[in-house]
C-alpha cells in the first residue's frame, strides 16, 4: 500500500518564539556557557543550540524544561518580560530591544561592568554618553 504524505504546514517562529530564544541565549551568556557546553548538557549538538537561539528551529516543551534545568531557572523564566518590572512604558523601551541587548555578548559584558560601578554619577555619565552615541 503506498504511503500517503501528510501536508503539514510548518509553523514559523513568532514573537513568542523569538522572545524565548533571546532569553535562552541571554541566560546562557550570563552563566558564561558556550553553545557547545549547553548542548552537551542538554544532549544536543551546538548547532542545534545555535538553531534554537536564532529561531531556525523552535524549542519544544520538553527541551525547554531540560534547558531550564541546565541554566538553573524555572521554565517560566523564558516567558517572563524583564521590562515589566522596570517600566510600564512598553512602547518606549520594548522587550525585544532588551532581549536583543541581553542576548549579545557585548550587552551582557556591558551590563556586568555597569552594575559594578559604585558611583551613580559615573553611571549617569556613562548612560548619557551612550545615549549621545546612539543618536
Amino acid at each position: 500500500m503506498p504511503r500517503v504524505k501528510r501536508l503539514v504546514k510548518k509553523r514559523r517562529a513568532d514573537e513568542g518564539d523569538r522572545h524565548i530564544a533571546a532569553r535562552v541565549k541571554s541566560r546562557r551568556l550570563h552563566l558564561g556557557l558556550s553553545q557547545s557546553e549547553l548542548g552537551e548538557k542538554v544532549g544536543v549538538s551546538f548547532q542545534q543550540i545555535q538553531k534554537y537561539e536564532k529561531c531556525t528551529n523552535r524549542i519544544g516543551t520538553g527541551r525547554l524544561f531540560q534547558i531550564a534545568a541546565v541554566l538553573a531557572v524555572r521554565p517560566g523564566y523564558f516567558f517572563e518580560d524583564p521590562l515589566s518590572q522596570i517600566t510600564n512604558d512598553r512602547e518606549r523601551l520594548g522587550a525585544d530591544i532588551f532581549d536583543q541587548f541581553c542576548a549579545s555578548r557585548d550587552g551582557t559584558a556591558l551590563m556586568q561592568a555597569f552594575v559594578k560601578i559604585r558611583s551613580e554619577d559615573v553611571q549617569r555619565a556613562i548612560a548619557a554618553c551612550l545615549q549621545d552615541l546612539g543618536d
